[in-house]
């Protein structure tokens, strides 16, 4: 669609005006990006999403080989949206890796073409920085060339306040015993009313978005979610976008942008339901349009399912996440699509080549590894 067929078409003058701003590469405003959830199509979204991805990332759709480490389910935080938790004194399906628990996971992935070990999960008092920055050295003594991201702003903020140390020290030193880049999670919705409703005992948004600004301050790279589907409204989402927008502007230390979908399965919330595949793509659509300042929007799959997760490369995605290999746990529990989270590197390669797009393996920080058209 041309911008003189999107000026013939029955649409509204706000949203004409918007298609224009963005074919013209000029920035919208939150207060445009809200119409777009109020007013806008699917297939409108969905056109001019996959005019930006065009324009950032080409043909091209991203993922990589990595597998997941989640060291605990045991947390000394509740939030009513997760399935996934335990407090310290439940039994039954909580866990405890020890070090050398973690270092056979390790191992069992030596001499396989792995890229990136990603290491999330409860926030347990006994698991400190110093504790981390052991297993740390420790995986780059066995595999020095492997990625280690780890850990949410959640988990780090109380690391960091339980050694007394400013959020850069606590970086600083994490980085010195083998961290590479941090995820995105623990975002949620930057709302404090809304994190008040959810997650109320845990990090806030002021001190998320410092630890990925002290993160970025130091030459490493994260990425950047938001749990939407829930109790919050479109105006939460916009904020919580643009308080990321803002921070990329200023640093520019974010590789992508993960839209969690809320599932309802096994937690406090699920009276609340879930939201429809039509406003996932409604949704990845927008933030692709939105955050403009961001190179890659991801959709991650295990959560979604494989097939919407394919339709989502129609809605301004350029990023299927990895091959993750059953090697987390966190979505499952929460009633997520795919029970058994892992594909194979050809199923994600046919996934993208089913849609006509190229197939492009990356490392953590988008470095190419390897193409498929």
């Amino acid at each position: 669609m041309e911008l003189a067929t999107l000026k013939q078409t029955k649409i509204s003058a706000e949203l004409n005006s918007i298609a224009e701003k963005v074919l013209n590469e000029i920035r919208i405003t939150e207060a445009e990006c809200l119409t777009l959830y109020n007013q806008a199509e699917l297939g409108f979204l969905g056109w001019l999403a996959n005019i930006v991805r065009g324009k950032k990332n080409g043909n091209k759709v991203f993922f990589n080989r990595n597998f997941h480490i989640e060291p605990t389910n045991l947390c000394v935080f509740h939030c009513k949206f997760c399935s996934y938790s335990r407090t310290l004194k439940e039994e039954g399906d909580g866990w405890f890796m020890t070090q050398e628990q973690m270092l056979h996971i390790v191992e069992k992935y030596k001499n396989e073409p792995v890229t990136e070990v990603h290491i999330v999960g409860g926030v347990h008092p006994k698991l400190t920085m110093e504790w981390f920055g052991e297993v740390f050295e420790k995986i780059k003594k066995k595999s020095p060339n492997l990625h280690i991201k780890a850990f949410t702003a959640v988990e780090l903020e109380y690391m960091f306040r339980k050694a007394k140390v400013s959020y850069t020290d606590g970086m600083k030193y994490l980085q010195s015993c083998g961290m590479d880049s941090i995820p995105g999670g623990g975002a949620e919705i930057f709302d404090e009313g809304i994190r008040k409703e959810i997650c109320a005992d845990k990090a806030d948004a002021s001190q998320w978005l410092a630890i990925h600004k002290a993160a970025h301050e130091i030459g490493m790279h994260s990425n950047a979610t938001m749990l939407y589907g829930h109790i919050e409204k479109f105006e939460h989402r916009v904020d919580h976008m643009n308080r990321l927008r803002n921070l990329q502007d200023e640093t520019n230390g974010f590789n992508t942008f993960i839209p969690l979908k809320f599932r309802k399965e096994n937690n406090e919330m699920s009276h609340v339901g879930e939201v429809s595949v039509i406003e996932d793509l409604r949704n990845y659509a927008i933030s692709r349009i939105f955050l403009d300042n961001f190179n890659h929007i991801k959709a991650y799959w295990p959560m979604i399912g494989r097939q919407t997760a394919q339709l989502s490369l129609a809605f301004g995605v350029d990023d299927l996440d990895g091959t993750i290999d059953d090697s987390t746990k966190i979505y499952s529990m929460a009633g997520a699509e795919e029970k058994s989270p892992s594909l194979t590197t050809e199923e994600l390669i046919q996934m993208i080549k089913a849609v006509g797009r190229t197939a492009v393996e990356r490392d953590t920080l988008y470095g190419v590894v390897n193409e498929w058209n």
